[in-house]
C-alpha cells in the first residue's frame, strides 16, 4: 500500500513539474514578442531624431548663406567722377535688412537646438524636448517666411518693374546685385521649407508616443 502511494506522490510530482516548464516556456516567448515591437518603436525614434539633426544641419547651411549673401551685397556703377554715383546696397531697402536680421536670428536658433536634436538621439523617449523644438520651429518657420516673402516681392519690383506706379528694373543696370539677392530669397526659401519639414517630423514624432 505505501509502496503505491509512493508512485502516485511521484507521478503527481512530475506531471506538477512538466506543467511549471511548459507555463515558463510559454510565458518566455510572450515576453519576448513584447519586447520586440517596443525596441522596434525606440529604433523608430532614434531614426526620427538622426534625421531631424541632419535637417537641422541643413537648414543652418541655408539660413546662414541667406543672411551673410544678403549682407553682403552691395554694388556701385562705375561714373567718370567719383563725386557722383549710384549704389545700390541691401539696407537701402527695409525690407532687406528685416530679411537679414532674421535669417540671422534662425542661424542662431538652430545653433543652440542642435544639442536637444542631440538629446532625442541618445534619449528617444523624451517627450519635453521635442514638444520645445516643435513650437520654436512653428515660430521659425513664420519668421523665415515672412522675411523670404517680403524679400522676393522686392525682387521681383527689381527685375520687371511696375508700369502701373513707374517703378523701373534696376536689374539691367545692377546686375551682380540682383543675382546676390535672388540667390539669398532662394536659400531663405529652402531654410523655410526644411522647418516645414522639421514641423512635420516632430508632430508625426510625438503622437506616436
Amino acid at each position: 500500500m505505501d509502496s503505491k502511494s509512493t508512485s502516485y506522490e511521484t507521478a503527481v510530482n512530475i506531471s506538477e513539474t512538466e506543467s511549471t516548464k511548459l507555463k515558463s516556456s510559454s510565458a518566455a516567448p510572450a515576453a519576448t514578442s513584447k519586447a520586440i515591437p517596443h525596441n522596434q518603436k525606440g529604433g523608430w525614434r532614434r531614426g526620427v531624431a538622426i534625421f531631424d539633426f541632419i535637417l537641422r544641419l541643413c537648414a543652418l547651411v541655408t539660413a546662414l548663406a541667406a543672411a551673410t549673401t544678403m549682407g553682403t551685397t552691395d554694388e556701385t556703377l562705375p561714373l567718370f567722377t567719383q563725386f557722383f554715383q549710384f549704389q545700390a546696397s541691401y539696407d537701402d531697402l527695409p525690407a532687406f535688412s528685416y530679411f537679414v536680421v532674421a535669417n540671422a536670428i534662425a542661424s542662431a536658433y538652430l545653433v543652440l537646438s542642435l544639442p536637444f536634436s542631440i538629446v532625442c538621439i541618445v534619449r528617444p523617449h523624451l517627450v519635453g524636448v521635442k514638444l520645445l523644438l516643435l513650437i520654436l520651429d512653428t515660430v521659425m518657420v513664420a519668421f523665415t517666411t515672412a522675411a523670404a516673402g517680403a524679400a522676393a516681392a522686392i525682387v521681383y519690383l527689381a527685375h520687371n518693374g511696375n508700369s502701373t506706379t513707374q517703378w523701373l528694373s534696376i536689374c539691367q543696370q545692377f546686375g551682380d546685385f540682383c543675382q546676390r539677392v535672388s540667390g539669398a530669397v532662394v536659400a531663405s526659401f529652402i531654410s523655410a521649407f526644411i522647418f516645414i519639414i522639421l514641423v512635420v517630423f516632430s508632430a508625426v514624432a510625438l503622437r506616436r508616443h
